[in-house]
């Protein structure tokens, strides 16, 4: 079925747009892609595509025309009936509205609201929801209001609701969990399907539970790292956005090991936040295609 979406209003003017578009592979899609562009009175400053082995096409294009987005979509639409594809159109630079949740842990928390701050990551963050109060002071250093509410067996599906009630509230596009120490239900990780990202240390499977780092000084690891994923059912299996290694050796103590491994933490995930938000990152089934 042929999509096409939009994450500003129509009268919106703006001389740097993004499409993003995922149709079957076939000859000429790129060349009826840049028709459509020229006739939008467009011009084509980056182009990314990839063709996967199962006959999927991604393609990722930034363009530049003193168009609106009526004009745009009014070339694009026609094409994206005729490809039957999935296309999205959007503004280059315009902040994704975010929501974060937290635990107790402040080192990605910290790096979001930071480079958030210094404009260096495209994304607007209006409310962290935790389950501990713990980064209250934190979060309103940033001026960003914290919201803590426990997390029980109990109280888990009030939590989950509040989460709901904030996208819709917010209109959130993006839920980072930022070493959010809880699972969410399958429910949740239903309803934020394709637009919540998490962060893990690269042990996983191995060293599960507590201490991880402190397993892995008692096993002499030699790299230590993080893997960004989007949230599924599957914990911690989601498809792959970022990952990032550092090497360690046996002259490690494990308070080094952890502080090197939140900082491979933090640089990971906001790296993921950052492809996402730039519209650099597709969903390829249980994998991503990332434009760099």
């Amino acid at each position: 079925m042929s999509t096409g979406t939009t994450s500003r209003h129509p009268g919106d003017q703006n001389d740097q747009w993004v499409i993003t578009l995922v149709c079957n592979d076939r000859p000429g899609i790129v060349n009826a892609v840049s028709a459509a562009v020229l006739a939008a009175r467009g011009n084509i400053t980056e182009l990314q595509q990839f063709a996967n082995a199962e006959g999927r096409f991604f393609l990722r294009l930034q363009v530049e025309t003193e168009a609106d987005r009526p004009e745009i979509e009014q070339a694009l639409t026609p094409l994206g009936a005729e490809l039957d594809a999935d296309w999205q159109l959007d503004v280059v630079g315009r902040p994704v509205r975010t929501l974060v949740l937290a635990s107790k842990a402040a080192h990605c928390l910290n790096d979001l609201l930071f480079r958030q701050h210094s404009g260096w990551l495209p994304v607007q963050i209006p409310l962290v929801l935790a389950n501990h109060p713990d980064l209250g002071d934190l979060a309103r250093f940033y001026g960003v209001p914290l919201e803590h509410h426990p997390v029980t067996p109990e109280t888990k599906p009030d939590f989950e609701r509040r989460v709901l009630e904030a996208v819709a509230e917010h209109d959130i596009e993006l839920v980072v969990l930022a070493r959010y120490m809880q699972i969410l239900s399958p429910e949740l990780c239903e309803a934020l399907a394709g637009r919540a990202i998490n962060i893990h240390h690269s042990f996983l499977p191995g060293f599960k539970g507590a201490n991880p780092y402190r397993q892995a000084h008692e096993r002499g690891v030699k790299l230590i790292g993080a893997t960004a994923h989007f949230v599924t059912s599957d914990l911690d299996e989601g498809p792959i956005i970022e990952q990032n290694v550092v090497r360690v050796d046996h002259t490690r103590s494990p308070k080094q090991l952890v502080a090197i491994g939140q900082d491979e933490e933090s640089r990971t995930l906001t790296q993921a936040v950052k492809l996402y938000a730039e519209n650099r990152v597709l969903l390829d089934g249980a994998r991503t295609i990332i434009f760099r």
